[in-house]
């Protein structure tokens, strides 16, 4: 067993107040009351709440969850998108003793319901009439279910009486929890005082990509252990802005929403909707930004659509300014030389600048890449561009973001440095093992799973690593490893990434596990391949259409060829099959997180995957 320990001192993190996430939310309350802790987007115009506001309707949701039946243990599922009223009633459920379990507000019923069943849910804060209705479907199944807390009252009247009476508003349970406050509101402070960093305070279910998602259960220690190393790595501090779109029952926005924000007293922001983030990008300007694979893929898409659209001129000097900043892009501004300065705002004011507008990253200190593997030539992509973006991993098991690129020791296609606090070391087949304050309590109610996944108190993580130069680069997942029938050991991941780091794909399944040679399941980027397929003038309809063009067909052969270069020639797609449909969450060929479920989708296509080998025998 390889030994690559860090073991910091206490004193590393000692600094930091040693309590829980809503005793922090109180002492920010007491030392900047008039701060501005959330800023949330309604019609158009940006709302303050201060850290005063925001514990006190914290405290009153939390006395009103309680009039409803939430004991200490008790938890509450939130199923909405990104909102002020999320974090109210997580952080109140908290004051007052409960836990709190994100659902994805894109998850079907059935989905839904097996999560809340298996949580043992008490309430279920809800967004809107579309996520109640859900509820209502699979209430049946949930004995211990009291009522459903509805934020958005519109469709309110349209329930039978029944179905009524299982229902209560936000505004509701708040106003309730403020006339509660002049009674009850000492009980709830001295509640809290006894809170330990031991309590459970938070539930997050796994994407579930292999089986069924387990609840991963988060103590406040947890929180506290992963957010110093976190604030230290991303050099973040009270004036940090960020702008909360990510799904808030996914540990990557919780460390950026709640945990290392309520400890340094920084500003989160709510945007109208999922579907604004870019308009929201460019109005609050962020200071850090956090994007999984698929949102830089997206950007990187957008780009190169706009480019498509731009005259002769301008798509040479974007090519050149590409060009030039492509020898120093590992470099952070601090290290650049007197050239390279030069270099850079010549080009930042003729071409960058108008591009880090368009995707709203002007003025960010660093950028995010996590969840999942990146291409790295998309990573390289965006710091030609001049975005600070570096790759950082971490887990639910970990709270959070454990190992990240230190700005001025970055290494495309490695996810850098271990944080504070963090031992690691390489245990048999490489597989990544970790241990410190941030690895979680353990499943609920699945003592078998948490007894494989700790052993002596280290986190078997499931991803095989590799030590480069001190950085650590994620090979892939253990369980993902594929033998050809030749008998070699491919990385499924890295021959994936090399495809996707083209726009014109959006995903890439690889088949190679007992195969005599590899072949890939591509899906478009339909509206990038839709824009040169229009510039092109090759007629289509919709996404099978375009899919089944012979001329889109030879597009991503060349694409296939261009990522088979960098490959060794074992690795490299002799065969594709293009899907003439986008994977779909409802089919189960994606997660929530839109992580691919590789056993479904070979399942469903199996003639496929078969006619990319037959063929090749007959011919």
């Amino acid at each position: 067993m390889i030994d690559k320990e860090r073991n910091p001192s206490a004193a590393d993190t000692g600094a930091w107040p040693a309590l829980t996430l809503p005793q922090m939310l109180r002492e920010q309350a007491r030392g900047q009351p008039g701060g501005i802790a959330i800023r949330q987007k309604d019609f158009g115009i940006w709302k303050p709440i201060s850290w005063s506001e925001y514990w006190a309707r914290a405290c009153r949701v939390g006395l009103g969850l309680r009039a409803l039946g939430l004991g200490t243990g008790g938890r509450v599922a939130i199923v909405s998108e990104n909102r002020v009223e999320w974090l109210l009633a997580q952080m109140g459920a908290g004051a007052v003793g409960g836990v709190a379990v994100g659902v994805y507000a894109t998850s079907p019923a059935e989905e839904m319901g097996y999560v809340l069943e298996h949580a043992d849910v008490e309430l279920v804060v809800c967004e809107d009439q579309e996520q109640t209705d859900k509820v209502l479907q699979v209430a049946g199944r949930l004995p211990q279910l009291r009522r459903i807390v509805m934020i958005e009252s519109k469709g309110l009247r349209s329930y039978a009486p029944a179905e009524r009476d299982r229902i209560v508003t936000f505004a509701e349970v708040e106003a309730d929890g403020a006339r509660r406050e002049a009674d009850e509101l000492a009980a709830l402070d001295a509640m809290l005082d006894r809170q330990t960093l031991d309590d459970t305070g938070l539930m997050i279910y796994t994407s579930g990509s292999t089986g069924k998602p387990k609840g991963a259960m988060l103590s406040y220690r947890n929180m506290r252990g992963v957010a110093p190393g976190i604030a230290e790595r991303l050099a973040m501090s009270r004036d940090s802005v960020h702008l909360s779109y990510l799904p808030l029952c996914h540990v990557a926005e919780q460390m950026l929403s709640t945990f290392v924000p309520i400890y340094l007293g920084a500003q989160v922001n709510f945007g109208e909707s999922i579907r604004t983030v870019q308009e929201d990008l460019r109005e609050v300007a962020p200071t850090i930004f956090l994007g999984v694979p698929r949102i830089w893929e997206k950007l990187h898409a957008a780009i190169s659509i706009k480019m498509q659209e731009a005259g002769r001129v301008q798509q040479w000097l974007y090519r050149r300014a590409l060009a030039a900043r492509a020898p120093f892009l590992e470099k952070s501004p601090a290290q650049y030389t007197g050239a390279e300065r030069l270099t850079y705002w010549l080009w930042y004011w003729l071409v960058l600048r108008a591009l880090q507008n368009f995707i709203g990253l002007r003025r960010v200190r660093v950028a995010m890449t996590g969840a999942a593997p990146i291409p790295p030539d998309v990573v390289r992509y965006f710091r030609k561009l001049g975005v600070p973006l570096v790759e950082v991993y971490g887990l639910t098991e970990s709270a959070g973001m454990i190992f990240g690129q230190h700005p001025d020791r970055v290494k495309v296609g490695t996810v850098g440095e271990p944080i504070l606090g963090v031992e690691w070391r390489m245990g048999e087949a490489g597989e990544l093992l970790v241990r410190g304050d941030m690895v979680f309590q353990g499943y609920y109610k699945n003592p078998g799973a948490t007894a494989e996944t700790v052993r002596d108190g280290w986190l078997h993580t499931g991803d095989v690593v590799a030590e480069e130069g001190g950085r650590v680069r994620i090979v892939d997942r253990l369980k993902d490893i594929m033998i050809t029938a030749g008998g070699k050991n491919l990385t499924p991941s890295e021959i994936e990434n090399a495809v996707k780091g083209s726009p014109y794909v959006k995903e890439c399944i690889v088949i190679a596990d007992g195969r005599k040679y590899v072949s890939a399941l591509i899906q478009l980027e339909f509206d990038t391949v839709g824009k040169w397929a229009e510039s092109r003038r090759i007629a289509f309809t919709h996404f099978r259409s375009l899919a089944e063009s012979a001329q889109v067909r030879e597009l991503i052969q060349q694409e296939i060829a261009r990522a088979n270069a960098g490959l060794a020639p074992v690795a490299q797609i002799k065969r594709f099959h293009l899907l003439t449909k986008e994977l779909d969450h409802d089919d189960g060929e994606v997660t929530a997180t839109m992580k691919v479920r590789r056993a479904s989708i070979y399942r469903s296509y199996a003639g496929e995957i078969e006619a990319l080998y037959i063929e090749e025998t007959t011919a």
